[in-house]
C-alpha cells in the first residue's frame, strides 16, 4: 500500500531552482533512504513534505488524499513526524518532559496519558534510564535518540529522519539502526536522509538519489550505491541546501 506519493515536486528561491522534478512513492512500513551530493535539496524536500515550505509546483498525496496545501500543524495531526539534522530539544527540560511535550501538543493527549506514553517511548529508544536527565546534559547519541522520541510522541504514521546518524561513532550508528528497524516493525514508514553508507545499505528497503533537482535513480540499496548515476553525481559536490 502506498502511504505517500510525490509528483513533479519543485521549488525555487528567486533564480535558484533547488528542486525541479522529484517523483517517488513511499509504501506502508517501508524505509526509503535518500542520498545525494551536498546541495541536492534533500533537507528542503523534507521541509516541503512537512509543510515548512510551500512548493513552486507539484503535488503531495498522503494516505490517498492530496495534502499539498495543508499546514504544518495539519500534517502533524495527519501522522507526519520529523527530526532535524541538529537536535532541538528543550534543554532545560528532562528527557521525559521533552517527550511529554510531543504527546501533549503533537497528539493532543492529556498530561497523564502523555506521561505514560513518554515512559514507553523512552524505553523504546533506549533512554528510559535517563528519563530525569536534562536534555542539555545529554550526549550526541542520546540527543539524537530524544529527537526521534519527541517525534514519536505525536503518534506518526510516517517518520522523516534527517541525518540522525551524522556525527556518531560506528557503534552508535548501530544503535540508531536498531531504532529504525523497530519503527518499521511497528508499522511506521520512514524517509531517511543520510550520508552514512552503513545506514543506507543495512537500514533501508530502497534508496533514492537526488541530484540536479530531481530523482535520478531509485531501487535496491546495493544496486543504487553501485550505480553509474550515483558515482557521477558525487564528483565535485557543493554545500548542501
Amino acid at each position: 500500500m502506498t502511504i505517500l506519493s510525490v509528483s513533479d515536486l519543485a521549488i525555487s528561491f528567486g533564480s535558484n531552482q533547488v528542486l525541479s522534478c522529484v517523483n517517488f512513492e513511499l509504501n506502508d512500513s517501508e524505509v526509503l533512504g535518500v542520498i545525494g551530493p551536498n546541495g541536492a535539496g534533500k533537507t528542503v524536500m523534507l521541509d516541503i513534505l512537512t509543510g515548512l515550505l510551500k512548493p513552486t509546483a507539484g503535488k503531495i498525496a498522503f494516505m490517498g488524499e492530496e495534502i499539498t496545501g495543508a499546514s504544518l500543524y495539519e500534517r502533524c495531526r495527519m501522522g507526519f513526524g520529523r527530526t532535524f539534522q541538529i537536535p532541538r530539544p528543550f534543554e532545560q527540560l528532562t528527557a521525559y518532559e521533552n517527550v511529554m511535550v510531543g504527546g501533549i501538543f503533537g497528539d493532543g493527549l492529556g498530561q497523564k496519558e502523555a506521561g505514560r506514553k513518554a515512559s514507553d517511548i523512552l524505553e523504546f529508544i533506549g533512554l528510559y534510564n535517563k528519563s530525569g536527565t536534562l536534555a542539555g546534559k545529554l550526549g550526541l547519541l542520546d540527543r539524537k535518540r530524544l529527537e526521534i522520541g519527541a517525534a514519536l510522541a505525536s503518534n506518526p504514521k510516517m517518520m522523516l529522519l534527517d541525518e540522525v546518524a551524522g556525527g556518531l561513532t560506528e557503534s552508535e550508528v548501530t544503535d540508531i539502526l536498531e531504532i529504525v528497524v523497530k519503527l518499521k516493525t511497528d508499522g511506521i514508514s520512514v524517509i531517511w536522509i543520510e550520508h552514512v553508507l552503513k545506514t543506507m545499505l543495512e537500514g533501508t528497503d530502497r534508496v533514492m538519489c537526488l541530484a540536479q533537482g530531481r530523482d535520478i535513480i531509485c531501487g535496491l540499496p546495493a544496486e543504487v550505491m553501485a550505480s553509474r548515476e550515483v558515482s557521477e553525481v558525487y564528483l565535485g559536490a557543493d554545500e548542501d541546501v
